[in-house]
C-alpha cells in the first residue's frame, strides 16, 4: 500500500469506460427464473418480476429482491436501508478494469500503518471491509473500473453517498506537474451514454472523505461506475466504503388524501401544486409534467437557443454550451438538466481572471406586465468555489430589486430554484452570475408560469446599463469606509477596515439586520431563512432569527447554511449560539466545520429532536484552523408535522490566532478543575475526553477525580489521531522536565506519543509507548530542550493504530532542569541520553532505515520500523580486542534493590562479546557477560543492583576479529525490587519479561495486567493469588474479543536455555460459562524444532485459583507460551494467570513452596460451619483410616506420578503432546 501522506499528482482525463459497462446482456437468474441484464446475481425469493428487481422498493416480504443490487437491503452496522458496507461481500459490484490496475475487496492492515486507510469507515477498525484499488505503479495512465449491477427507476429525490480514502505516491510523483492528481469519478451508464455524477477535488487531506451525488430521475435501467485514474508511476490507492442510497424509490401507487395546496399524481400520491410543470418528474410517472396541463408554461431549455432571453455582451458573459464540449474540469456541469445528457445545452459562466472579482454575467427577460401571479423556476449548478453566486432580480425603470440569491458551492448537481414576482408595474427579470475562484455557475430549464405575460416590446427600450466595475481588483474586497483590502483579510477575526466592515458579515450576528453573512446552500425541500418571532413568550429566540423554512430544491436533504470563508483561527476559538428545536427524533440540528485545506468536514455539535421543545445556549469549539474554513449549520425537521428549528445570537469568541486565554502557560495539570494550558485539537473526530472513569479505572490524583482518556472504539471515531496540545509557549532558555502518568490498556491498543513543535521546524517525538501496559498507571518523563529564541508547543498524540482498549493521562508536572536517567527506554524516540564512546561505535537505528547491519526487527514493536541501539563488531569497524561502550546517565536509588532489565541480540558467527558493568562511587564491576547465543532472537538480560548511592550501567561491546557481526540492545528498564528468576513472576511490580507478541500481522491480542479492583471494561478475578487481595496483581485476558480479527492471545516468556529436567508451576483462574466455552488455555513450548502443547485446559468456570504443574524438557533454546485459543466464535469470559514459577533443573519433584488451591470468594460463615463438620468427621474416621492404612501397607507402593503431584494442583495425565484434565466438578459436587 502507498503512504497516505503523499497523495501523488492524479490524471486529468477519465478516459473511456470499458465497453461492457454500456451493454446489458441478458442472463437468466437460477432462483427466480427472471431475465437479468448485465450479469447481476440477485437472490429473489418471491420470484418478483425482473422489472421490479433493484428498484429501491421491497416487493418480497424479506426484501430479497433488493439484495446484490450494488447495495443490500440494509446495513446492520450502520442501521441504514439500501446500503453496501462490504462487510458481507461485494453487493454485486464488479471489477471491470482492463489492466492490472483493479478493484478488490480488502481490509486495513495495522502492519502497514500509514499505507492506505488505517481502518474501514463502517466499523472504524482493521476488521471492517471495503473495496480498494491494487496494482503496481504503471508506466502509463491507468484506470481501475468498478461497476454496479443493473438498477432501475431512480426517483428525482435519489441521493447517493459514499466514503473514500485516497493515498499513494510514486517515483514519478516529483516529476509530474502538480495539476496531475489521481481522480476518483462516479458516473452513470444510462441509455447509450455514460454521464458523470461526481469527481474528487484536486487536493484532499488524509482520512475518509464523503462524496454526495444526485443522479436525478432515471427512467428504466442504469448502472453506476466508479473509476480511479492515476498518472504514470503514481501508485495511487483508493478505498471505497459505505455506499448508501437514500430516497431513491418511487412512491408506491395508491390513493392519498391531498391537502389544500396539493394535487394528485397519476399514481394516486399527492404533490404540492407549485411542483407541477417545473421540469422535474416528481410523481415518477410523468403526470406532473404532462404536456397538456403544462401547455401554458413557457420553458427555455436552451436546446435551440436563448428563446426570448437576452445575454448582455461583456466580460464575463453567459455562454451556451454542452458538457461534451466543456470537458471534465472539476467545477463544470457533467450533464444538462433537461435531458441528463452530455450533449444537452445550458448557459454557464466560468471564472475569468481578467474580469476581476466583481465580474458579473447578466441575462435578462422580455418585459412583463404588472402581475401578482408570475413565477420563475430554474435549475442552477454552482460548483467549485465558495464565493460564486447567482442572483435573481427584477428591474422597473432601471431600478433593480433583488428577490433571491444563492451563494457558495452547492455541489455537482442541478438544484431547483423558484421565485414569485408581485410587481405593480412593468418589469424585467434579471439573472446574474458571478463565478469565484475556479468555480462555474450554470443555469438550465427556465420555466415561466402562465401569469408572466409579455408586454409588446417598444422599439426604444434600452437594456439597463451594466453596473460600473467595482473599485477593487480581483482578490480584493471593498471597505464600507472606502478603499480596498485583500480578500484574505476579510473575516479573519481582526478588523482591518477603519470602520470594521470587513468583519461585519462573517456569521456573528443577531439576525436583526439580515443574515449576517450566513448564506443558504440547501439543495432540498428545506432551507434556512431569516424570520421574526411571533410568540413573545419565547425566551431563547427573540426578534429575528435564522429558521428552517420550506425550500424549493427537489432533493430530500438537510438544510445547510454556511458562513463566508473564515480564518485563520486560534486554539481557543469557539462559536456560541442560541438554538431551539421542536421535532421528532428523526429531526436534528448540527454544526459542522468544512476545512478547505484538508477537504474534510467534521461534526462539531449536534442535537437530536426529542418530541418536545429543546433549546438553550451552546458553545461549539472550532479550534485552531488555517484559512480558509467555513462553519456549516445543518437542520432537518418535518415542517408538515409542526416541527421547527432555529438559531440566534451567534458570536465567535477568542478566535484571533494571537488570543491567549488565561492559564495558557500552565502545563502542570491534574485536570480536576479543567484543562489548564492544554486544549483539544479539533481537526479530528478522535478526541481526548475529560472524565472520571467510564469503567476503565480511576484517576491517578485522588482515585476518584478527573483524568483524560481516549477510546479508539468510540462510535464514529474515524480520525487517525487525537491530539492534546499546549498553546504557544514563550522560548525556553533552559531544559525542563515534563513528568506525567499514563495508562495504555486493552488487548489491542495503539501508540501514545509526546511531541515537541518548534515554530518553523518539523515536529520531533520526545517520548513514545505502544501496545498494552496494563490497566495500571505508569510514570513517564521527557526532557523539554531549550528552544533558543523560538516559541514552541508540546502535544500528546494518541494514534488509532489499535482499536480495543484505551489510553489515559493524568498529573502532568513541569519542573526546572532535565529529567535525569530514563527508567524505561525503547529507543523509539531517541537514545535516552545514553552516551557512546569512540568513533565507530553504538548507533540508534531501525532496520528499515539503518546503515549498519542489525536485527531485522526491534524488540519493542516487532517491526522493521522500530528502533534499537546497535554496534558493528566486524573487524573493519571494531578490531579484535577493541571496545565500544554505551554509558547510561546516573540512576538514583529508590529502593534497597533495583532490577536492571534489557533485551539484547548477537549476530551469528563471531559477534564478539557483550559485557555489562555497574559503576558506583567510581568503582566499576562486571555483572554479566555474553559472547554467543542461539538463533537470531532477542534475549532478556537482567541484573539486581543493591545501590549505596547513584549508579550507572555501561554496556561494552568487544570485537573478536570476525568478518561481520553486530551486537544490539533494546528496551532498557529499571524497576524497584530484586529481579525475578527467568520466566518466573508474581506480577506485582511488572510482567518480568512476559509479553504478548507485538507483530500486528499475527492478528493476535495482548494479555492485560491489572489488580483485583473491579473494572467494568476489563473484568477479572476480584483477588490475585499472590496476596489474596484486590490490591494484588495478575495478567488476564477477556476472551469475548476473540473472533474475526484474531483467534488467539499469547503470553510469551523470554528465551530460555535448553532444559533436560525443568518444571513450570503456575496458578490460573477461569470464569467462562459452560455454554459459551468453545476454547482452551494451553501451555506450549516453542523452540528451533517447532512447537508442541504440553498442557491444556478446556474453558470452564474454575470457581477460584487453580494450580498447574508441567515438566519441561527441550533439547535447544525455547520459549514458554500461554495461549488462549477459540475453535469457534463467540466465546465469553475471562482467564487470569498469577505466580508463574520456572525452575531450571530438579524437575517437578522438588515443588516450590506453593499454597493449596484457594476457594473462590464466598461466605466466610459457611466455611467455618463446614470446617467444624469436617473436623468431627475426621475424628470419627481417623481410627478406621489408620487401620485401613496398616492393612494396605503390604500393597505396591504408589506410582511416581501420584507421589509427585503437589497438593492442591489439578490431577493431570501426561501424553507426549497433550495434557488432559479431568472434568471440573459441577456446582454442588465435592472438589
Amino acid at each position: 500500500m502507498s503512504p497516505a501522506g503523499h497523495v501523488c499528482p492524479l490524471s486529468p482525463a477519465a478516459g473511456t469506460v470499458p465497453r461492457s459497462s454500456g451493454v446489458f446482456s441478458p442472463i437468466v437468474s437460477p432462483v427466480a427464473r427472471t431475465v437479468l441484464p448485465g450479469g447481476s446475481t440477485v437472490a429473489n425469493s418471491c420470484s418478483s418480476a425482473a422489472e421490479r428487481l433493484c428498484d429501491f422498493i421491497c416487493h418480497c416480504s424479506d426484501c430479497s429482491d433488493e439484495n446484490q443490487c450494488g447495495y443490500l437491503r440494509g446495513s446492520a452496522a450502520l442501521g441504514t436501508p439500501f446500503t453496501c458496507d462490504f462487510e458481507e461481500g461485494d453487493c454485486g459490484w464488479q471489477d471491470v478494469s482492463t489492466s492490472a490496475y483493479r478493484w478488490v475487496r480488502g481490509r486495513a492492515s495495522l502492519a502497514a500503518w500509514g499505507m492506505g486507510p488505517h481502518s474501514d469507515h463502517t466499523v472504524g477498525t482493521d476488521l471492517g471491509w471495503f473495496m480498494v484499488t491494487v496494482s503496481p505503479p504503471a508506466k502509463t495512465v491507468a484506470t481501475a473500473w468498478l461497476r454496479s449491477p443493473v438498477m432501475r427507476e431512480a426517483a428525482a429525490t435519489c441521493e447517493i453517498t459514499a466514503w473514500y480514502h485516497l493515498s499513494g505516491s510514486g517515483e514519478g510523483a516529483h516529476r509530474l506537474n502538480q495539476t496531475e492528481q489521481p481522480v476518483l469519478r462516479l458516473a452513470m451508464a444510462h441509455r447509450d451514454e455514460v454521464v458523470g455524477l461526481w469527481q474528487s477535488p484536486k487536493h484532499g487531506g488524509e482520512g475518509w472523505h464523503q462524496l454526495v451525488a444526485y443522479p436525478g430521475r432515471i427512467v428504466e435501467q442504469f448502472q453506476l461506475i466508479f473509476s480511479l485514474t492515476q498518472p504514470p508511476a503514481c501508485g495511487a490507492e483508493l478505498a471505497l466504503d459505505d455506499i448508501i442510497f437514500r430516497n431513491c424509490g418511487l412512491q408506491e401507487p395508491g390513493q392519498q388524501v391531498c391537502g389544500a395546496e396539493e394535487s394528485r399524481c397519476g399514481r394516486g400520491s399527492c404533490l404540492a401544486r407549485h411542483r407541477f410543470c417545473d421540469g422535474t418528474d416528481d410523481c415518477g410517472d410523468g403526470s406532473d409534467e404532462d404536456t397538456t396541463q403544462c401547455k401554458f408554461f413557457t420553458l427555455c431549455s436552451f436546446e435551440q437557443g436563448l428563446c426570448s432571453w437576452k445575454v448582455e455582451v461583456g466580460q464575463p458573459t453567459w455562454e451556451r454550451n454542452t458538457s461534451l464540449n466543456l470537458g471534465t474540469a472539476y467545477s463544470t456541469p457533467t450533464r444538462d438538466h433537461s435531458n441528463n445528457s452530455r450533449t444537452g445545452f445550458f448557459l454557464h459562466v466560468g471564472s475569468a481572471s481578467s474580469a476581476g472579482a466583481s465580474g458579473t454575467a447578466r441575462l435578462s427577460s422580455p418585459t412583463f406586465q404588472a402581475t401578482n401571479s408570475c413565477s420563475l423556476v430554474l435549475y442552477c449548478h454552482i460548483h467549485g468555489s465558495a464565493t460564486s453566486s447567482l442572483s435573481i432580480s427584477y428591474e422597473t425603470n432601471s431600478t433593480k430589486h433583488l428577490v433571491r440569491e444563492r451563494m457558495g458551492d452547492l455541489g455537482s448537481c442541478w438544484v431547483r430554484e423558484r421565485v414569485d414576482f408581485n410587481v405593480t408595474e412593468s418589469f424585467k427579470v434579471l439573472i446574474e452570475g458571478v463565478a469565484g475562484g475556479a468555480g462555474t455557475v450554470a443555469i438550465d430549464d427556465l420555466i415561466l408560469s402562465p401569469g408572466c405575460v409579455q408586454e409588446e416590446e417598444k422599439p426604444s427600450t434600452v437594456l439597463p446599463s451594466r453596473a460600473a466595475a467595482g473599485p477593487c481588483a480581483a482578490e480584493e474586497v471593498a471597505c464600507g469606509s472606502g478603499g480596498c483590502i485583500s480578500a484574505e483579510l476579510a473575516c479573519d477575526f481582526a478588523e482591518t477596515c477603519a470602520d470594521g466592515s470587513d468583519e461585519k458579515h462573517c456569521g456573528a450576528t443577531t439576525f436583526e439586520a439580515g443574515a449576517g453573512g450566513w448564506h443558504d446552500v440547501s439543495v432540498g425541500q428545506l432551507r434556512w431563512g431569516v424570520q421574526r418571532a411571533t410568540e413573545p413568550a419565547d425566551t431563547v429566540l427573540t426578534g429575528a432569527f435564522l429558521a428552517l423554512q420550506a425550500g424549493e430544491g427537489q432533493m430530500v436533504a438537510a438544510a445547510k447554511a454556511r458562513t463566508p470563508l473564515l480564518g485563520p483561527s486560534g486554539p481557543a476559538c469557539a462559536m456560541e449560539m442560541s438554538y431551539r428545536i421542536h421535532s421528532s427524533p428523526r429531526g436534528f440540528l448540527a454544526v459542522t466545520i468544512a476545512d478547505h485545506t484538508t477537504r474534510t468536514t467534521h461534526l462539531a455539535w449536534h442535537m437530536l429532536g426529542h418530541g418536545s421543545t429543546a433549546g438553550g445556549r451552546v458553545r461549539v469549539p472550532l479550534g485552531e484552523r488555517t484559512r480558509p474554513f467555513q462553519v456549516e449549520l445543518l437542520g432537518l425537521v418535518d415542517l408538515q408535522d409542526s416541527a421547527s428549528a432555529a438559531v440566534d445570537n451567534v458570536t465567535f469568541v477568542q478566535c484571533h490566532p494571537n488570543v491567549v486565554p488565561p492559564g495558557a502557560a500552565e502545563l502542570s495539570c491534574n485536570f480536576e478543575r479543567g484543562m489548564c494550558g492544554w486544549y483539544q485539537d479539533q481537526s479530528s473526530d478522535f478526541k481526548w475526553i475529560r472524565g472520571t472513569g467510564q469503567g476503565q479505572g480511576s484517576d491517578h490524583t485522588t482515585g476518584s477525580g478527573y483524568f483524560l482518556a481516549v477510546d479508539p472504539s468510540a462510535p464514529w471515531s474515524r480520525g487517525q489521531r487525537a491530539q492534546l496540545v499546549t498553546y504557544h509557549q514563550e522560548p525556553a532558555a533552559a531544559p525542563r522536565c515534563l513528568s506525567f502518568w499514563y495508562r495504555l490498556a486493552g488487548p489491542q491498543i495503539g501508540t501514545l506519543n509526546l511531541k515537541l513543535r518548534l515554530e518553523g521546524v518539523e515536529e520531533t517525538v520526545l517520548w513514545t509507548r505502544r501496545g498494552t501496559h496494563g490497566s495500571i498507571w505508569h510514570r513517564g518523563r521527557a526532557t523539554l530542550p531549550a528552544t533558543g529564541r523560538q516559541r514552541y508547543r508540546v502535544a500528546f498524540e494518541a494514534l488509532r493504530d489499535g482499536f480495543l482498549g484505551d489510553m489515559a493521562l493524568d498529573d502532568l508536572a513541569l519542573t526546572a532542569g532535565p529529567c535525569g536517567a530514563e527508567l524505561f527506554c525503547s529507543f523509539e524516540a531517541d537514545a535516552c541520553s545514553l552516551a557512546a564512546s569512540g568513533q565507530r561505535t553504538w548507533l540508534r537505528q531501525s532496520n528499515g532505515t539503518g546503515t549498519t547491519a542489525g536485527p531485522l526487527a526491534d524488540h519493542t514493536t516487532g517491526t522493521a520500523t522500530g528502533h534499537y541501539m546497535v554496534v558493528s563488531t566486524g573487524r573493519g569497524s571494531l578490531p579484535a580486542g577493541h571496545a565500544a561502550a554505551l554509558t547510561s546517565q546516573l540512576y538514583q536509588p529508590s529502593a534497597p534493590a533495583q532490577c536492571l532489565a534489557f533485551w539484547y541480540q548477537l549476530s551469528a558467527g563471531t559477534p564478539g562479546s557483550l559485557g555489562v558493568f555497574v559503576e558506583q562511587s567510581g568503582v566499576r564491576r562486571k555483572v554479566m557477560g555474553v559472547s554467543a547465543v542461539e538463533g537470531d532472537a532477542w534475549h532478556r538480560g537482567h541484573v539486581t543492583v543493591r545501590p549505596n548511592g547513584d549508579w550507572q550501567v555501561i554496556f561494552e561491546a568487544v570485537g573478536a576479529g570476525g568478518h561481520h557481526g553486530f551486537i544490539a540492545l533494546d528496551d532498557l528498564h529499571v524497576s524497584d525490587g530484586a529481579c525475578a528468576e527467568p520466566a518466573s513472576c508474581d506480577f506485582e511490580q511488572d510482567t518480568c519479561g512476559w509479553s504478548s507478541p507485538s507483530d500486528p500481522r499475527l492478528h493476535g491480542f495482548a494479555w492485560g495486567w491489572k489488580s483485583g479492583v473491579h473494572l467494568a471494561k476489563y473484568p477479572g478475578p476480584e483477588q490475585d493469588h499472590t496476596l489474596g487481595t484486590k490490591n494484588g496483581h495478575y495478567v488476564h485476558f477477556d476472551t469475548s474479543v476473540l473472533g474475526p480479527g484474531g483467534t488467539t492471545a499469547r503470553l510469551e516468556s523470554q528465551h530460555l536455555p535448553a532444559a533436560a529436567d525443568s518444571c513450570l508451576w503456575f496458578w490460573y483462574h477461569m470464569d467462562i460459562p459452560e455454554h459459551l466455552s468453545s476454547g482452551e488455555l494451553r501451555v506450549m513450548l516453542h523452540g528451533a524444532s517447532g512447537q508442541r502443547t504440553v498442557w491444556s485446559a478446556e474453558g470452564h468456570r474454575s470457581r477460584g485459583w487453580r494450580g498447574g504443574v508441567v515438566p519441561v524438557q527441550s533439547p535447544s533454546e525455547f520459549q514458554i507460551i500461554f495461549e488462549i485459543t477459540t475453535r469457534r466464535w463467540p466465546m465469553e469470559g475471562t482467564v487470569a494467570l498469577d505466580d508463574i514459577v520456572y525452575s531450571a533443573g530438579g524437575g517437578c519433584h522438588s515443588s516450590p513452596e506453593m499454597p493449596v488451591e484457594e476457594k473462590s470468594s464466598g461466605s466466610f460463615v459457611a466455611e467455618v460451619v463446614l470446617s467444624l463438620l469436617l473436623a468431627i468427621i475426621v475424628l470419627v474416621l481417623v481410627a478406621a483410616g489408620g487401620w485401613y492404612w496398616l492393612k494396605r501397607r503390604g500393597l505396591a507402593s504408589r506410582t511416581p506420578a501420584e507421589s509427585s503431584a503437589p497438593q492442591g494442583f489439578d490431577n493431570i495425565t501426561f501424553r507426549d503432546d497433550k495434557v488432559i484434565i479431568p472434568p471440573v466438578p459441577k456446582e454442588g459436587d465435592e472438589d
